[in-house]
């Protein structure tokens, strides 16, 4: 029997909460969409080579699980996760210089998650949060449903200038609720806070009383130069939380991320991550752990950072070659991605369509700003695309910038 209807459709937008109404697609997300088409060379997505995946590996670990333990793996989890795992990824972190113990840490379904539970907890209406410029949108889009106030402070080639910060909090009624950065191999820049400055973001946040959320994805992903201690290294009152993760060092469809911090925070974070998901992913952090027992994990990270080491390398030698005079770029020392800058005159977003058209992607760089500057800039990232393509599509998007060069 046909079901008979009105016409009239469900008035959703007035029954949404106001933190709803305020949601953003990522647009990044979005123009992942229209980058489908197999014949489009994408720089837009910080998606991790399909050759970086121990695949081989996961599944001779995956049987052994299902063959020796299968009732565990199969069952629910703590909220704060698998403790072999929590304790491997308290070890892990020594090597940024933290020391941590297994009540220190909680496993996470991705940082995402970790970056959503702490905003859940830190942030009311109005509060205040400084946030890099340009910013990781997923950070930004996590606070964002909160309804902070964001305010961003510039960074140069030794990442967020930390005096910036502090005039800017100088300018501020009170100071900030707190302050997130992505200090090593900056997503989108790929700079890194070099580490006077870190010490000094330390001190600031005492003297300020904030609390640093440290987001660190890529710390393992350096190709060149030396390692800089995380910034919680420096910390001594528990006041900064470190997050990390498995998804550009093993596998992001895993969806397995850690977050260190104080004993104090950690008992409030499990609570509210119980009422998110209950646990992460029980099935996959055995699998995770087992793979890590068996001594697999660096000899893994040494294979996949020559694999990026080469895509940056070409990346970098193919923007000398195709862009156009006028344009510069950053050279980072690891990571995923680069940001470019076209003359002044220039408005990325504008370019987009003309790139699709082209057959090359890239994200135009104001998306990456909470005040919508930077319309002059882009991310690339190089982590994707084959070393062919890389070369290719930097050449196709160095015509669009002359094109428009031209027309101006």
């Amino acid at each position: 029997m046909q079901k008979e209807t009105t016409g009239v459709h469900m008035d959703w937008e007035s029954r949404y909460a106001d933190r709803a109404r305020g949601m953003q697609a990522s647009e990044i997300r979005e123009l992942l969409k229209l980058t489908q088409q197999p014949d489009i060379i994408s720089f837009a997505g910080g998606l991790p080579s399909p050759l970086s995946f121990p695949t081989v590996d996961i599944a001779e670990v995956t049987t052994h699980i299902m063959l020796t333990a299968p009732e565990e793996a199969l069952q629910y989890g703590t909220t704060e996760g698998y403790d072999r795992l929590r304790e491997y990824c308290a070890y892990r972190s020594k090597k940024e210089g933290i020391d941590a113990s297994l009540d220190d840490v909680v496993i996470v379904s991705g940082s995402q998650q970790g970056l959503d539970i702490c905003a859940k907890v830190f942030l009311n209406p109005g509060d205040t949060v400084i946030v890099e410029a340009p910013s990781y949108l997923g950070g930004l889009g996590a606070m964002r449903t909160y309804q902070p106030k964001l305010i961003p402070v510039e960074m140069d080639d030794d990442g967020l200038i930390i005096d910036k910060v502090e005039e800017t909090i100088k300018k501020m009624e009170k100071p900030p609720k707190l302050l997130y950065t992505v200090p090593t191999f900056q997503n989108p820049a790929g700079v890194t806070m070099i580490e006077k400055r870190r010490k000094k973001l330390v001190d600031l946040a005492h003297e300020y009383d904030f609390i640093i959320m440290e987001d660190n994805p890529y710390g393992d992903l350096r190709y060149s130069g030396d390692p800089v201690k995380a910034i919680k290294a420096f910390d001594d009152e528990g006041r900064v939380i470190y997050l990390s993760t498995f998804s550009k060092i093993f596998s992001p469809g895993m969806r397995l991320a850690w977050i260190i911090g104080d004993e104090e925070f950690i008992r409030k974070f499990v609570i509210a991550k119980q009422s998110t998901d209950l646990c992460s992913n029980s099935f996959v952090q055995r699998i995770l752990y087992e793979y890590c027992r068996r001594d697999l994990f660096d000899e893994h990270i040494k294979k996949i950072r020559g694999i990026y080491k080469e895509k940056r390398d070409i990346m970098l030698s193919s923007l000398e070659e195709y862009f156009p005079e006028g344009c510069s770029w950053t050279k980072p020392d690891g990571g995923l991605f680069l940001w470019a800058r076209v003359p002044e005159y220039i408005n990325t977003k504008n370019m987009v369509a003309e790139a699709i058209k082209q057959r090359v992607a890239y994200v135009h760089g104001a998306a990456f700003f909470v005040d919508g500057s930077g319309t002059n800039t882009m991310r690339l990232c190089f982590s994707y695309a084959s070393n062919d393509n890389i070369k290719e599509g930097i050449k196709r998007l160095g015509i669009v910038i002359k094109n428009e060069i031209k027309s101006h």
